[in-house]
């Protein structure tokens, strides 16, 4: 089982490896999106980067902080 990990400073980043997880996991956008409660398009506007002000302003709180955001998966979908 491979580990991945990203370091989480923009939008972007989070969104990348949101959509890396996301695939290692044998998920589409619709199935994550039924699963959370959210619309297909806002899932995908999260693997876009397109963070919302939130996010962003979460980000930018963290980075004059000296917090760091990092994210790991795994690149071995579980058995359903």
């Amino acid at each position: 089982m491979a580990q991945r990990e990203a370091r989480l400073r923009v939008p972007g980043d989070f969104g990348l490896a949101l959509q890396q997880a996301r695939m290692s996991r044998g998920l589409s956008q619709a199935e994550l999106a039924r699963q959370i409660g959210v619309s297909q398009s806002a899932v995908s506007e999260m693997g876009n980067g397109s963070g919302t002000i939130y996010l962003r302003r979460l980000l930018e709180l963290a980075r004059l902080s000296g917090l760091e955001f990092h994210a790991t998966w795994s690149d071995d979908a579980p058995s359903r």
